[in-house]
C-alpha cells in the first residue's frame, strides 16, 4: 500500500504517517523508487496509534504501549501501569476544567450584564477585582 492508501484506511492524514516514520513509531519498508511500501502489519499499528491518541495518550506513552505490544513476553500490569497514569493525568484535567467552570460561572453570576462600565469579569482577568469563590 501506499501512504495514500494507508492513510485512508488508518483514517489518519498522511503528514502524521509520515511524523510517525521520522520518530520511529513505524517504518515501513522502501520500494526501489524510494516509495514508501506500507503492509497489513503497517496499517494495523497505524489504527493502533490512531486509537490510543484518540484516547490521549502522548507519543511517549504510545511508544511504550507499542513496545509492550510488541513484546510476546509483557506482563498486562505494566500495560495497565500506562493507562493508569494517563487516567490520573485525565482525572487532574477534569479537575482544572471544574475549577475553571466554577469560576467562571461565579464570575458570569457576580457580572449584572446591563449598561454599566464595572464588570467583575474584566476586573478579575486584570487581577483588581475580589477573586471569585470556587
Amino acid at each position: 500500500m501506499n501512504i495514500g492508501d494507508v492513510a485512508k484506511r488508518a483514517g489518519l492524514p498522511a503528514k502524521t504517517i509520515r511524523y510517525y516514520e521520522d520518530i520511529g513509531l513505524v517504518k515501513p519498508k522502501r520500494d526501489a523508487n524510494g516509495y514508501r511500501a506500507f503492509a497489513e502489519k503497517d496499517l494495523h499499528r497505524l489504527a493502533f496509534l490512531a486509537r490510543a491518541r484518540a484516547l490521549g495518550f502522548s507519543i511517549e506513552e504510545c511508544r511504550k504501549l507499542i513496545s509492550l505490544y510488541d513484546d510476546e513476553n509483557r506482563a498486562s500490569a505494566d500495560v495497565k501501569e500506562v493507562a493508569e497514569g494517563h487516567l490520573t493525568q485525565i482525572d487532574a484535567k477534569i479537575a482544572q476544567l471544574q475549577e475553571m467552570r466554577a469560576t467562571l460561572a461565579e464570575l458570569v453570576r457576580c457580572c449584572h450584564g446591563d449598561d454599566r462600565p464595572d464588570c467583575p469579569i474584566l476586573a478579575d482577568l486584570d487581577g483588581s477585582g475580589v477573586q471569585a469563590a470556587s
